[in-house]
């Protein structure tokens, strides 16, 4: 175990005692065991590390979508079990490798999570409270101009698919994006523009984990390897040399 310490008395996110034990023939697999981890406002922390480490394992536990797992998780010094898993989500977003987007256009797809009971409460359907104009200006503002919104998702390619649904997690607002290998199986131009999306959403004081493969971007302001079961804070020259970062 290797527990990482910061002198800041409170983080954005906080993960403590973290255990992910897989089911298997032979009884309950030790993925790893009583990791620590925290993320501050503004940052991108990478976390690499080899195939069937547990990194997916352990970015859905921090999402509290992982019921092999378990662990102390705070989001503003508050714990999660003092939380729905509702309220949980309203603040913590997870988002996997390879999304779903469902509707007969950008915009409806975009739209999706504003139709779930999380975020239905309240006056106003979906439309209302993510317009046309409000879609389009942010897809905009994030280099996203070449997507229409009228479009069928089915017809978007990878690259786009990627980042519309990145742009969609990003305007439900989290303060914690976890974002699961969403750059893997692009092109590097595409990768770039999800990587410049991230980083400006970071510089609102969102707080963002990546699991990543690729070379790095230098764009992490920490980097860890998950490796046997324990979490080693990395340079961006350790991962080079790993080649999997």
């Amino acid at each position: 175990m290797t527990t990482q310490v910061n002198p800041q008395a409170t983080h954005l996110f906080e993960a403590n005692n973290v255990s992910g034990r897989m089911p298997s023939p032979d009884g309950p697999r030790v993925i790893f065991e009583n990791l620590s981890f925290y993320l501050d406002g503004g940052e991108i922390v990478d976390i690499t590390g080899a195939s069937g480490a547990g990194k997916s394992t352990l970015l859905t536990a921090f999402a509290r979508l992982n019921v092999h797992t378990d662990g102390t998780f705070l989001i503003d010094g508050i714990d999660s079990t003092t939380m729905s898993p509702e309220q949980w989500r309203e603040q913590v977003s997870y988002l996997p490798q390879t999304s779903t987007l469902m509707g007969e256009n950008v915009a409806q797809a975009i739209r999706l999570p504003f139709t779930f009971k999380v975020r239905a409460s309240g006056t106003g359907s979906a439309q209302e409270k993510l317009p046309d104009a409000k879609i389009r200006a942010t897809l905009d503002s994030v280099g996203c101009s070449d997507i229409d919104l009228t479009r069928n998702p089915r017809d978007l390619s990878g690259g786009q698919a990627a980042r519309v649904s990145l742009v969609r997690t990003l305007l439900t607002n989290p303060k914690v994006l976890l974002a699961d290998e969403v750059d893997a199986g692009l092109d590097p131009d595409n990768a770039n523009l999800v990587g410049e999306i991230m980083a400006k959403a970071a510089k609102t004081g969102m707080g963002i984990v990546r699991i990543r493969h690729r070379a790095t971007d230098h764009r992490a302001s920490r980097m860890y390897e998950l490796a046997n079961g324990a979490l080693q804070q990395i340079s961006a020259a350790d991962a080079a040399q790993g080649g999997e970062a």
